[in-house]
């Protein structure tokens, strides 16, 4: 039987989620997965046209689907979209696992992120936008970690050793 997820990343786009996670996997020596890379290969087109073709809420219920299955099959490290958190069911699955939020201010955002149009729900006036964004998914985030760890000024090597102090693992 699975004992679900080994580590799950939430925090805001561009906190480092899949680089850190991808890291924390490789030493750790479990596999690495993304509910947003899920979600794209199951669609087979990109998040940001999910969201202009077929509007926000379609793609919440993909997202609910996606972190369903993952926690459900996957053992390694789990990164979950920035968004995954505002579903109450999700953060119920989530309550009994080891999950990280990798936390960072809006100015390291915006110099990660950028002005990208990638990022459908930054289109106008991005920085206004991350910060009411953050403002609704920040109580969230804390409230399904077991750990914050501020992603600010630091390499993704000092934040995935961070994550790994933070819950207690060795690596591999």
């Amino acid at each position: 039987m699975s004992t679900g997820p080994l580590i799950v990343l939430v925090g805001p786009m561009g906190s480092g989620k899949s680089t850190v996670g991808a890291l924390l996997a490789e030493r750790l020596g479990v596999a690495y997965r993304d509910t947003d890379a899920d979600i794209v290969a199951a669609e087979g087109r990109e998040i940001s046209d999910i969201f202009i073709e077929d509007g926000e809420e379609h793609f919440r219920a993909l997202e609910r689907e996606a972190v369903r299955a993952a926690v459900a099959e996957h053992t390694g490290v789990l990164a979950l979209g920035g968004g995954a958190v505002l579903d109450a069911g999700t953060r119920e699955l989530l309550a009994s696992l080891p999950v990280v939020y990798l936390a960072m201010d809006v100015e390291e955002a915006v110099r990660r992120v950028g002005l990208n149009t990638a990022r459908p729900l930054l289109a106008v006036n991005p920085r206004r936008q991350w910060r009411e964004l953050m403002d609704a998914r920040r109580p969230l985030y804390t409230q399904v970690a077991r750990a914050v760890v501020a992603t600010d000024d630091r390499t993704p090597e000092e934040v995935a050793q961070a994550v790994l102090d933070a819950l207690e693992l060795k690596d591999a």
